[in-house]
């Protein structure tokens, strides 16, 4: 497996998990179902760091973030006192 598939295959992981970027810690708590083990990684790359520098240049993450939720307000009847 080449740098550059590792990267690609690092890449689409986080986009399916929904995040644009994940420390170390956060990679390792997701267990075997990461598609490159981390220590394989951090060989190539030197340190996590680098490897989401490199993620963010070559095959960048784009989250959409969620819509914000828009309330309707009921409108009150105004009822006329003077009589």
């Amino acid at each position: 497996m080449t740098k550059d598939m590792m990267i690609k295959a690092l890449s689409e992981f986080m986009a399916k998990k929904g995040v644009e970027t994940m420390t170390l810690a956060e990679y390792k708590a997701v267990g075997n179902d990461v598609p490159v083990k981390d220590y394989l990684l951090k060989r190539y790359f030197g340190s996590w760091n680098r490897v989401m520098s490199v993620v963010k240049q070559r095959y960048p993450v784009s989250v959409a973030a969620p819509a914000p939720k828009v309330e309707k307000v009921a409108k009150k009847e105004v009822k006329d006192v003077k009589k």
